[in-house]
């Protein structure tokens, strides 16, 4: 069975454990806490959370029991935020941001960012926050795309190879370290795209997505020793996006409408 095909099957019928069997007993369950959550069931844990059929759609896994820790107090603020952005944000924002580049883009991931940034900051989060103070740490390599009290978050939609890289900047960011920190947080969050949105947003071929992370997350579990919510962004329920070539060596991403 296929990385892919598990991940629906276990979504789909409420099985918890992430690349197990269900568990016999919880005395028998994942040591790393892998559980997954859809997303009417997460986001109904928080009382400010809106869901609506033309809004931003996501799948959920918990790791070390993230779930249960952002819903704790210290928490619990930063992650209705977090979730009612991107349950709000409409196919038709993210359409008109991608339009707005005037053609430049191929892909849908600089208006999902762009988005993302929008209202997150409106929130008070902070954006492209060093996790060290040391000049020597500045470049973007040892950024996160945000931060607002114990809770940081990567959107990440670069290449595969970086998604050990992307585990491991919550982790970074919430362990103490012999370099003098500029951030300390307790929790994180990883917003990816599925390898649905991955073909229908414009996305290149290289791009690490939510179940690629999943794969990561047993060898890497020693070693990602903090709590962290890996959201994957699902297709657009009325649009897509369709390469064309738009120059010598140059493509472009069109908005299609779906049933059009």
């Amino acid at each position: 069975m296929s990385l892919i095909r598990l991940v629906e099957d276990l979504v789909l019928s409420d099985s918890y454990i992430a690349g197990y069997p269900p568990p016999r007993s919880s005395a028998e369950g994942d040591p790393y806490g892998m559980k997954f959550i859809g997303q009417s069931r997460f986001t109904a844990a928080f009382r400010n959370s809106r869901l609506a059929s033309a809004c931003m759609k996501y799948k959920t896994l918990s790791f070390r029991h993230a779930d249960v820790i952002l819903r704790e107090p210290g928490f619990a603020q930063e992650s209705e935020e977090l979730l009612s952005v991107l349950s709000t944000i409409t196919d038709q924002e993210i359409m008109d941001q991608h339009e707005s580049y005037s053609g430049s883009q191929k892909s849908l991931s600089r208006a999902i960012n762009d988005k993302l940034k929008h209202y997150l900051t409106d929130h008070g989060w902070a954006a492209e926050s060093p996790i060290f103070q040391d000049t020597r740490y500045s470049g973007e390599k040892w950024r996160l795309d945000f931060a607002k009290g114990l809770i940081s978050v990567e959107v990440a939609f670069n290449h595969g190879e970086a998604t050990a890289w992307n585990l491991l900047k919550p982790v970074l960011a919430s362990e103490l370290n012999h370099v003098e920190k500029a951030i300390q947080t307790q929790a994180g969050v990883i917003i990816t795209c599925t390898e649905a949105l991955k073909a229908e947003g414009g996305f290149d071929s290289a791009v690490g997505t939510f179940e690629k992370f999943i794969d990561y997350l047993k060898p890497l579990g020693s070693v990602l020793t903090v709590p962290i919510l890996l959201i994957g962004l699902e297709p657009f329920n009325t649009f897509y996006i369709q390469h064309r070539q738009a120059g010598p060596r140059k493509k472009t991403g069109d908005v299609v409408m779906k049933g059009g």
